[in-house]
């Protein structure tokens, strides 16, 4: 005959999850750059700053984009500290209250990281450069390098 009512119920959440599944890999396939990266049978090791700063005297290309997306990190953890001191000093100087002060700290934090981003997007003008090319073309130095080694 026809389809259960159960069935019908079924690719009914199902469709609607699929859909919502392709709505959100549509937003976020700028991940697809990192996946092959991260997906690995055996992850690739950890790099050190030195690994960081050979890549950046081998690439003439992207290698002064990494380092100039790795000098707005500065610009971030200084917005950060400042805004979660500040913010939870004044929560702490008007309501004494040991949850309010901490999470002030918390969202300042998070404000501050973003606002001191803003400020290295703008005052580096990483709005120009292509950091995300910078950092694959580093994952893939580095995964060359590593398969190198062993």
């Amino acid at each position: 005959m026809g389809e259960s009512s159960e069935d019908l119920q079924q690719s009914f959440f199902r469709r609607h999850w699929e859909g919502y599944k392709e709505f959100w890999a549509e937003r976020f396939s700028f991940l697809d750059n990192y996946s092959r990266f991260i997906k690995r049978d055996k992850p690739l090791p950890s790099w050190s700053s030195f690994d960081v700063q050979e890549f950046i005297a081998s690439d003439p290309v992207h290698g002064p984009t990494l380092q100039t997306a790795r000098e707005a990190v500065n610009f971030g953890l200084t917005g950060s500290v400042i805004g979660a001191v500040s913010t939870a000093g004044v929560t702490w100087k008007y309501s004494r209250s040991l949850h309010g002060a901490g999470l002030s700290f918390l969202a300042g934090g998070v404000f501050g990281w973003t606002f001191g981003h803003e400020v290295a997007n703008h005052w580096l003008q990483l709005y120009r450069l292509d950091t995300m090319a910078a950092q694959v073309k580093f994952m893939e130095w580095w995964e060359r390098k590593c398969e190198g080694r062993s």
